[in-house]
């Protein structure tokens, strides 16, 4: 296992619907922590890397609503 952490900004304020969705993030295989960070401006996300990507863990999370700034296109 290769644990790399990653720091994704936040478009927006998170709501109770965003927090359902970092919530469910939480079970997505291979992401082994997302948290807030204490500005409320970010979330710092720690995965195994032999399991996903980067872009894996953005699709992730766009996949469940969370609204952070994508560093790539995922067409």
């Amino acid at each position: 296992m290769t644990k790399v952490q990653l720091h994704f900004s936040l478009l927006r304020p998170l709501t109770d619907q965003d927090a359902k969705g970092i919530s469910k993030a939480h079970s997505y295989y291979g992401l082994m922590r997302v948290q807030v960070a204490p500005t409320l401006d970010a979330l710092d996300i720690d995965y195994d890397a032999t399991r996903l990507s980067e872009k894996d863990v953005e699709a992730a999370l766009v996949r469940y609503g969370v609204p952070i700034a994508r560093k790539w296109s995922l067409d």
